[in-house]
């Protein structure tokens, strides 16, 4: 598109409504206050809408758009916490099925629609992508062309460009270079950084703070970039392990790389002779727990030139782990957060001829692993059809499970005999030996039961928190650079015989009107004016004169 070029020889890019060099309007001999917001200057948006991409660019450089992202994702958020989200559900229970026990129909909804994991859904990642994009695009759509406004300004500005700021005035006076002189000596005791050509200076200060909008938008834009990290592989974990006394784990998010072995737990509780809690315990007779430990070895697997054969694991270190004391290495840490005790680990059965009472064999099953059969010699053995470790009726009236631990082990075994080599059916679970097809000639009987300890870590590995941290550090600095500094200019220019002053600044205009007072004490300047608050003035009478106040 065409440039403007300006009496003074400047050429202005296209759009540009006021000279960036001289300050002089382009649009023509209007007379109202000049819009100084970006020094005037033209913006890509206002000027380029031919390609795709300039749609794209003026699209997202809209402030309007913006902040409809900013509130369309504030909305999805606030709906991300009616309901707990599936990070912090119990890790034993099955998401699809939780929801919809625990909040019927609305946590149905909630699961379907896929709210249980709003953070991490694609969607959601799309809406932080969107603001930081339009972040982007609307801060390169001003910044860059009002620092070339301001580092292409001149000391002497067109009359125009002065008669048309909102703090004017005129003055005549008796010697000007002693009065110039002398309000450069005031603006110098103040802090203004002092500009001067052919007679005519500016005073200016506090132009950093004008930055102060764009680097929010660079501290905001961190900040989302670590938000994203967070699901990169690699640069964030919050995971959870379930680790049973005397077992090793792979330890998640390591790639397989570290193991942990729950060697010993411990639980630690008050008793009734303890000085503080003493009293409170047997009053209600409660147990509460004074401290549990995991006494842990970690495991790091060692690396084998064979292909495809799993390297031997080498102990790395040993740490007792507490509730405020982590377990840390190589960027990892786990907390101790829960523990279960007794869980059910093995359960022992007598296979047993009913009329005899003699008893044939007897075996043992892993409730995490059970076998597929056991043999008990002489023709006998036991298979297992189904397994339920947390069984229930579901609403069909089979059994069901509600999870992978045996909270409520339940199993449909098939016995087999030599009088009886097809087998025979039975169903066992806690209080219950049914037989659904009919009288038995052999019955299974519980024999015993094996418990263990289990601990529960969460898994912890963060390197997007730096960046978090740097977002936010960068956010508060532009925060506190443009709330508590101003960018003040004051222009003082010998025109036909006369000084004039002019002011601008980016906000607290009756503040600048103050200190352009002081700094002219002591000089025969008059006091500019506001020529927005003397406009408000004259409207009132008139005003009062429609009410019939005034007659």
């Amino acid at each position: 598109m065409n440039k403007v070029k300006c009496e003074c020889g400047h050429v202005n890019p296209f759009g540009t409504g006021i000279c960036e060099s001289c300050g002089k309007p382009l649009e023509g001999e209007a007379v109202e206050l000049l819009n100084m917001r970006y020094e005037g200057v033209a913006r890509r948006s206002q000027t380029y809408n031919r390609t795709i991409i300039d749609k794209i660019w003026n699209f997202f450089s809209s402030v309007k758009v913006g902040i409809w992202i900013i509130v369309i994702t504030l909305v999805a958020s606030s709906i991300g916490t009616i309901f707990p989200q599936e990070m912090y559900i119990p890790p034993t229970v099955n998401p699809a099925q939780f929801y919809g026990d625990e909040y019927g129909v609305l946590g149905q909804m909630y699961y379907q629609l896929g709210f249980h994991d709003l953070y991490g859904s694609w969607w959601y990642m799309l809406l932080i992508a969107a603001l930081g994009v339009s972040l982007v695009i609307c801060s390169l759509d001003r910044v860059v062309p009002l620092h070339r406004a301001l580092k292409t300004q001149r000391v002497t500005r067109h009359e125009n460009f002065l008669k048309r700021q909102r703090i004017f005035g005129t003055s005549k006076v008796s010697n000007d270079d002693e009065t110039v002189a002398l309000v450069k000596k005031n603006l110098e005791k103040r802090k203004y950084n002092i500009s001067e050509e052919n007679g005519n200076l500016v005073g200016e200060k506090g132009r950093f703070s004008r930055w102060g909008p764009y680097v929010n938008h660079i501290g905001i834009i961190i900040f989302l970039i670590g938000c994203m990290l967070r699901y990169f592989p690699g640069m964030y974990i919050d995971d959870f392990v379930w680790i049973r006394e005397g077992e090793i784990e792979v330890i998640p998010g390591t790639n397989q790389e570290y193991y942990l072995e729950n060697e010993k737990f411990i639980v630690e509780l008050y008793d009734e002779d303890d000085e503080v809690f003493g009293e409170a315990l047997r009053n209600s007779g409660a147990t509460v727990v004074k401290t549990y430990q995991t006494s842990a070895v970690l495991y790091k697997k060692e690396d084998t030139d064979t292909i495809g054969a799993d390297g031997d694991l080498v102990e790395v270190a040993r740490h007792n782990i507490l509730v405020n004391d982590p377990f840390k290495f190589d960027g990892y840490a786990l907390y101790q957060v829960d523990y279960k005790l007794h869980e059910l680990n093995e359960m022992s059965f007598n296979m047993v001829e009913k009329d005899s009472e003699v008893v044939i064999g007897d075996f043992s099953v892993n409730l995490f692993d059970p076998q597929a059969e056991y043999e008990l010699g002489e023709g006998y053995k036991v298979k297992v059809r189904h397994y339920f470790p947390d069984y229930f009726f579901n609403d069909q009236g089979q059994p069901a499970s509600r999870s992978r631990i045996p909270n409520n082990p339940a199993f449909i075994f098939e016995m087999v005999s030599p009088t009886h080599p097809d087998g025979e059916v039975s169903f066992l679970a806690i209080g219950q030996n049914l037989e659904p097809f009919g009288e038995n000639d052999y019955q299974l009987r519980f024999n015993g039961v094996e418990t263990k300890h289990v601990t529960a870590l969460t898994v912890r590995k963060d390197y997007t928190l730096g960046i978090l941290m740097v977002g936010g550090f960068i956010f508060m600095v532009g925060l506190i650079q443009g709330s508590y500094w101003v960018h003040r200019r004051v222009w003082i220019q010998r025109i036909n015989g006369e000084l004039w002053i002019a002011g601008h600044t980016n906000k607290n205009w009756s503040s600048l009107k103050d200190e352009i007072d002081r700094l002219i004490v002591g000089t025969e300047l008059s006091s500019p004016v506001d020529q927005v608050a003397e406009k408000e003035k004259e409207k009132e009478p008139k005003e009062e004169e429609q009410d019939g106040s005034i007659k």
